[in-house]
């Protein structure tokens, strides 16, 4: 349990109302609970501040505690999450290496390292000081993990995948594998070797059962604070540049090039060989079929930015009812003749 000041000062925020008051919790606001602490930062949400149950609200104008005990922030998402985390479980760190690991003699290995059950580490990988390894990852050939960097379970590291520093990736993700290359003639699909690497900056994460191929010749890189979800796939030879977010079932197809801190909904998607700009946003299930200008919104397949989708889509809805309309008339001019 902690104490409203204390909490204020974990997110830098004021408080308002009991400094002492006791928070054991987050929750809802919806569904907030005696002793806890919520948040609100969107208006839609200001009408339930004063039938809360929770003890205190964190949010960024006084005037939306409604005379109730809370802290004042500039953003209010961040933080919560904040709070969350000194609220998180905190399991207990793993401690030295599982005696059913197997490492190569010839793996680096850095100081404090922790490495779990079966987990294998292969000739000339490098893993940096701090680093966690579940169980059951295999970590190939000439492979690096940066330091403070954390493996979940049963994540697959290819022959000369290297993560930086800070990286979390979860658990059923597999770096570096090949990329989908074939050449097809009289009816055979020739395997083209994929002879790159996958190469992955510091501070990012990958979500549960990803896959990210290396690539042909040049590199596939993911750039440094890109935070991916579950199930995200990234072909060979792809750059995706840093700060990017890419939400569940984004799919990049070979050779693209997407530019930094864009924001990819859930099941958007871009083909093969065309180039994304910096701080795009692509809506859910949008596909990019084309060289996309940066800072912009888009929806849709093919992508189209959004405001030109909307003109789009009322003049198609015009049109079918000026159709119906039409037909309409002539009914009746075939009952006038």
């Amino acid at each position: 349990m902690v104490t409203l000041k204390e909490l204020a000062d974990i997110v830098q925020g004021t408080v308002v109302g009991n400094p002492t008051l006791k928070i054991k919790g987050v929750s809802t606001i919806q569904d907030g609970k005696p002793e806890s602490i919520t948040f609100v930062a969107h208006p839609k949400y200001f009408k339930f501040v004063q039938s809360t149950e929770a003890s205190a609200v964190i949010t960024s104008d006084i005037k939306n505690l409604k005379n109730k005990d809370g802290i004042i922030v500039k953003n209010p998402q961040i933080a919560v999450a904040k709070v969350l985390g000194h609220f998180s479980p905190k399991d207990p760190p793993p401690k030295g290496i599982h005696e059913t690991a197997i490492i190569d003699p010839d793996a680096k290995v850095g100081k404090n390292v922790s490495i779990g059950p079966y987990t294998i580490i292969e000739k000339g990988v490098i893993l940096g000081d701090n680093v966690i390894l579940g169980a059951n990852n295999v970590i190939n050939t000439d492979s690096a993990i940066g330091h403070d960097s954390m493996i979940k379970s049963n994540v697959h590291f290819y022959p000369q995948t290297k993560i930086g520093e800070r990286c979390i990736i979860h658990s059923g993700t597999v770096l570096g594998s090949d990329g989908f290359g074939y050449v097809s003639q009289k009816d055979a699909h020739l395997k083209i070797p994929q002879n790159g690497k996958v190469l992955i900056g510091n501070d990012v994460e990958i979500g549960a059962n990803c896959t990210i191929d290396r690539g042909t010749i040049d590199n596939t890189t993911i750039g440094e604070m890109c935070k991916f979800d579950n199930g995200v796939q990234i072909a060979h030879n792809v750059t995706i540049g840093k700060g990017c977010l890419l939400t569940a079932h984004v799919t990049i197809a070979g050779s693209t090039k997407v530019g930094e801190f864009c924001l990819f909904g859930g099941q958007a998607g871009a083909i093969d060989h065309i180039t994304i700009g910096d701080r795009a946003v692509l809506a859910c299930y949008t596909v990019a079929m084309k060289n996309l200008k940066g800072g912009k919104i888009y929806s849709g397949v093919p992508a189209r930015e959004i405001r030109e989708k909307n003109r789009q889509d009322a003049v198609h809805i015009e049109v079918k009812q000026l159709k119906k309309r039409l037909n309409r008339l002539e009914e009746k001019f075939k009952v006038i003749s």
